[in-house]
């Protein structure tokens, strides 16, 4: 896609980095109106912030990371096109590990290494419990078509999600957090490979370790339906849960005009690929938004001859989280009574994912605040999505939250992500290391 038509502020590093007053959300974009409009507006009226962190403090705190915006605004865009111009796929993520942990080592920080050599997590701020920030850094095997200056030079591979956003956010967060002195908690820093597959890298990491001392999580995910300066977040599951289902199929075989002397292997997967989806629905209650579709179908090449052999795959998802513990037996159950009658054999791998991710109330508040310090129309509304997110694995170990950062330009379409032709503006960079660090700033762990 060429860049033509874009606003002008996406045309070089340091008009990316400008800040604008357009749009309905020019306050989050800003670096004076982060101090001088929203809550914090009132909140100079009392002894303490929103989170329980004295005001004052905070003003000074915030004021250090415009400080720091204003210096390094460029560095962002620039950082964030270098690793978008290197993309790496689940679990190689070398090159960008290796990137992120010498900007943090200059800043004087301690990064960490996880086994296998790809993401890291770095501490920052007073011993003692601490609020996790995380963001996944893989991109996906896709050829990216957007007709960048900076587009992927990995044949086939390409940042069409936003990690490359995520990862830069987070290392823009880290560094302007490390020029304060006092932070009034400790951060955990999780850069994680791997999100893009299943099973995801935030296994990995839970496993080794990485939230033994984190009380609470929090991470941000690019959004195109959002115009940037906003930042949407709900209550409760703002993904859903995404399992994978593969069903293959034999039978003997046989001529079309003798079904009767055989078991028509193409009738029985007919049978599944209408009747698991229904009945699916008529046993689960419609309000949990759970929903089988079948992605891929194989079987036979000759018109006049029943197949040996077929195959069905697709991808059942839930919104609630004890449905999702129902499912795979459910499947099973309801596989089996629908193939019994035709004879047809079968082997069903049901291979479970994600689940959910949940965001609990008190976290949602903790979000909704460091937001709305941006400004009064930097918060939005969101709904849940159908997609999945490994970042529920942290959710079953701690309580969380995740937001949806805007990076829609305001102008032309709003393209989906996973596409070929994703890109974001690059403005939202700055607002996402606002929001992550209103939420050290002001809101300790409790």
């Amino acid at each position: 896609m060429s860049t033509t038509g874009r606003p002008a502020a996406r045309a070089t590093g340091q008009e990316a980095a400008r800040a604008t007053t357009e749009g309905p959300a020019s306050a989050a974009l800003s670096n004076t109106s982060a101090r001088a409009t929203g809550p914090m507006g009132a909140a100079c009226l009392t002894p303490e912030a929103p989170g329980g962190v004295a005001t004052d403090t905070v003003v000074t705190a915030r004021d250090a990371v415009e400080s720091w915006l204003a210096e390094h605004a460029v560095d962002l865009v620039q950082w964030r096109r270098h690793i978008h111009a290197n993309p790496e796929l689940s679990r190689t993520e070398f090159g960008t590990t290796e990137f992120v942990a010498a900007w943090l080592t200059k800043a004087g920080l301690s990064p960490q290494k996880m086994p296998g050599g790809t993401g890291l997590i770095c501490d920052i701020g007073p011993e003692g419990p601490r609020i996790g920030l995380r963001a996944d850094m893989d991109a996906l095997p896709l050829q990216e078509f957007t007709g960048l200056s900076f587009a992927s030079t990995v044949p086939g591979v390409s940042h069409a999600c936003g990690h490359d956003a995520h990862t830069t956010v987070l290392l823009g967060t880290a560094l302007a957090l490390a020029e304060i002195p006092d932070l009034p908690v400790g951060v955990r820093l999780i850069f994680q490979p791997a999100e893009e597959v299943m099973p995801g890298g935030a296994i990995d990491l839970v496993a080794a370790g990485v939230m033994e001392g984190v009380e609470r999580i929090f991470a941000l995910h690019c959004d195109p339906r959002l115009e940037v300066g906003r930042v949407g977040i709900r209550v409760g599951a703002i993904t859903s849960a995404a399992d994978t289902i593969e069903l293959v199929l034999d039978s003997p075989g046989g001529h079309t005009s003798r079904p009767h002397l055989t078991s028509d292997l193409v009738y029985a997967i007919g049978t599944v690929i209408t009747g698991l989806p229904g009945l699916l629905s008529r046993r689960i209650d419609p309000r949990t938004s759970t929903v089988m579709v079948w992605g891929a179908v194989s079987a036979g090449k000759a018109p006049n001859a029943i197949p040996q052999t077929g195959m069905l795959t697709g991808t059942v998802r839930t919104g609630d989280h004890a449905t999702w513990s129902l499912l795979e037996p459910m499947v099973h159950e309801i596989v089996d009574g629908l193939l019994a009658p035709t004879g047809v054999r079968y082997q069903l791998n049901y291979r479970r994912g994600v689940p959910p991710v949940v965001n609990d109330e008190h976290s949602t508040r903790i979000f909704e605040d460091a937001i709305r310090a941006l400004g009064p129309d930097a918060l939005a509304d969101t709904i849940q999505s159908g997609g999945g997110e490994d970042f529920s694995w942290y959710l079953e170990e701690v309580p969380g939250a995740m937001a949806r950062l805007g990076v829609w330009s305001g102008h032309g379409e709003q393209l989906d992500l996973h596409q070929p032709t994703f890109d974001i503006d690059e403005r939202a960079l700055a607002v996402g290391v606002r929001v992550l660090s209103n939420i050290v700033l002001q809101t300790p762990p409790r």
